[in-house]
């Protein structure tokens, strides 16, 4: 098969319709993330007027040229099946000119590579903000297979993500109930604090015989310090069933997780708490509320500070919830359960299409 190398810049034109008239609003509004994709906007709206918010249409890629504090990626989304909507004016918005050399849904399997990311950050250019410009896009050299080609390996693709959007609509569905059924337990039950059946816990592994040390992200995750401690010593013990939180104040984002692993140590900047009325609630019904977004409402409302702000033992003994009985309380905590775990198959699912794309791209050129 012929393959023929092009500079990008040939194949595709940028696009600047910007929202001059004022047809689309805050809620069109979108943010472009790491992962590609197009995401609900994080920015403050208040106040902002969008007359030169720039137009994504439907077939057209936009993505953000500063690289700086990324994460070595670039973010970049492609605007497949959505009606038409708004980013930012900083953002670069372009679409495929030669449709009939190379294909838009190829396009973004390409630049849906961590090949591409790492490009993108390595010719980055600047002091206090490094950015991957128009021009350096547009001078790629990309190298492609006739357009039949392409869209066997495109149709490859896309049955992928058919695939896991059929999943994904299904763990709404699996959330929708389970949402249900703690509204419905918020309306029926008494709400009682938390305090009266947990108690701090505020061991050190002073020996050192705890050689795991892990953190929690705001995904509601262990995870591996991003740095090495040479001692262990101040570090909190966390003990398998025990509830871990950081208190120090991260936007409504609070970093929970339950330890079901072996006993590990974390920084002190957590608290590590313990269901002390095993009978009358679970600790996995504790965590799921924990878990909500409500919850990181009440943290951001109760934490104190000056440079930074914590939630104090105190304020979360004060948190309520509904307590009802304890068969019901593991019937939603089963269904939780099954949540998360699908949850986390889903994201398995997307980072298998992640990272599937390098060798489509490399299958379509050697076929």
């Amino acid at each position: 098969m012929a393959l023929k190398t092009y500079k990008l810049g040939e194949l595709i034109e940028p696009s600047d319709e910007r929202n001059s008239e004022g047809k689309y609003g805050i809620d069109d509004v979108r943010g472009i993330s790491t992962g590609k994709e197009f995401i609900e906007t994080k920015a403050n709206m208040d106040g902002v007027g969008l007359a030169s918010y720039k137009v994504v249409k439907k077939y057209e890629f936009a993505y953000v040229s500063d690289t700086s504090r990324r994460g070595d990626k670039i973010s970049l989304a492609y605007n497949k099946n959505c009606p038409e909507f708004l980013v930012s004016s900083i953002s670069t918005v372009f679409r495929v000119k030669q449709p009939k050399i190379l294909l838009s849904d190829y396009l973004f399997i390409y630049f849906n590579r961590p090949e591409f990311d790492r490009f993108s950050r390595f010719n980055s250019w600047g002091s206090a903000r490094e950015t991957f410009s128009w021009a350096d896009l547009c001078d790629i050299d990309i190298t492609l297979p006739n357009k039949a080609t392409q869209q066997k390996y495109v149709d490859i693709y896309e049955s992928m993500v058919a695939n896991q959007k059929a999943y994904e609509k299904g763990l709404d569905d699996l959330k929708l109930t389970c949402d249900a059924y703690i509204e419905e337990l918020r309306r029926k039950t008494k709400c009682e604090k938390i305090g009266d059946y947990i108690t701090f816990y505020n061991e050190k592994n002073v020996d050192e015989k705890i050689t795991l040390e892990q953190g929690v992200n705001i995904k509601k995750e262990f995870i591996t310090p991003q740095r090495e401690n040479s001692s262990l010593a101040s570090r909190k013990i966390v003990r398998t069933g025990q509830i871990v939180y950081c208190t120090q104040l991260n936007n409504e984002n609070v970093a929970v997780a339950l330890r079901e692993g072996p006993d590990c140590v974390v920084s002190p900047v957590y608290d590590v708490v313990e269901v002390i009325r095993p009978k009358e609630i679970m600790v996995e019904y504790l965590l799921l509320w924990m878990q909500r977004s409500e919850f990181g409402r009440f943290v951001y409302w109760a934490s104190k500070g000056t440079s930074y702000e914590f939630l104090s033992p105190e304020n979360l003994q004060n948190y309520k919830i509904p307590i009802p009985d304890i068969s019901v309380q593991r019937s939603i905590a089963d269904i939780y359960k099954v949540y998360t775990e699908r949850k986390r198959i889903n994201e398995q699912l997307k980072q298998q299409i992640k990272d599937i794309c390098p060798i489509l791209i490399k299958g379509s050129l050697e076929e």
